[in-house]
């Protein structure tokens, strides 16, 4: 039994080099020589946030990605406003998320201001989604600054977003290196 270990285990260090043998060309490849594909993004969006309150958004994003054989990474910003009409209340985003994989969820952080036009709140917001296509699910959570007067302000703490994004303008370029191949905008 002893002996079938040891031959099992030569086997599968041969099969392993063997295999990265074959990859060796891809994974040593020079830089100048892969082929990128890039795609910019941007138009405006519009939302409905739902946690304790229903709330309408508004705003504009760009979206960055790197198309690869084995990843493609997006990166987005997004500048928007959104208001509570039952309980006057009218709030500022700015933030940025990142898509690591093709299928994979969004990473985020939101930078927020939020009013009742009689005091005022800012903070932070922690993100996690989904983007597939023109559509844009995340939840999160609402750390807001204490203040000193005790007031609670009438917004979502924990919320659920869901953002149509309509694009309307979008670039693709594909590179070799530092040399362009095709360049495309789309206006």
């Amino acid at each position: 039994m002893n002996t079938l270990k040891k031959i099992s285990s030569v086997l599968l260090v041969l099969f392993a080099l063997n295999a990265f043998g074959q990859l060796s060309p891809i994974i040593n490849t020079d830089k100048k020589d892969r082929l990128n594909m890039y795609v910019k993004k941007s138009g405006p969006y519009i939302g409905i946030q739902r946690g304790k309150y229903t709330v309408m958004e508004l705003g504009v994003e760009r979206q960055w990605k790197r198309i690869q054989l084995s990843t493609a990474r997006t990166h987005g910003i997004h500048l928007g406003f959104n208001y509570n009409f039952g309980k006057n209340v009218l709030g500022y985003d700015i933030g940025y998320w990142v898509k690591p994989t093709r299928v994979g969820l969004t990473y985020g952080l939101n930078l927020v201001l939020r009013t009742d036009f009689d005091r005022t709140k800012v903070g932070f917001v922690p993100v996690i989604g989904y983007q597939f296509s023109l559509l844009h699910l995340q939840t999160g959570y609402h750390f807001l600054a204490p203040s000193n007067k005790g007031f609670n302000m009438e917004t979502n703490s924990y919320f659920v977003s869901l953002r149509v994004v309509l694009i309307n303008h979008r670039k693709t370029e594909v590179k070799k290196g530092n040399k362009k191949l095709f360049k495309d905008r789309n206006n």
